[in-house]
């Protein structure tokens, strides 16, 4: 049977007046959300490219979203008694 979904994600971008930028992502699936964080701080003497802040802070929240969609993946294969991806099955 074919499944299709749409999930929305909004990233929201802060950059304070010290050089650091802060990364607030939200994930809502229609059923349920997750939020993620992440932060970028620019050295002293870096060049003032906002850019790269942006970068890095979208990115390390992408990847602290991206951990928790696989440790809410895990769950829900335990909650329906499959066995985690990676860990072979055993025969009896």
């Amino acid at each position: 049977m074919p499944h299709t979904a749409e999930w929305k994600v909004r990233l929201h971008l802060f950059e304070d007046d010290e050089g650091t930028t802060k990364a607030h992502v939200v994930l809502d699936t229609g059923t349920t959300a997750l939020t993620a964080r992440g932060s970028a701080h620019r050295h002293p003497a870096d060049a003032d490219v906002p850019e790269i802040g942006d970068e890095l802070a979208a990115g390390r929240a992408m990847v602290d979203l991206a951990h928790q969609l696989l440790q809410t993946a895990e769950r829900d294969i335990e909650g329906v008694a499959a066995p985690r991806p990676g860990v072979p099955r055993t025969t009896a």
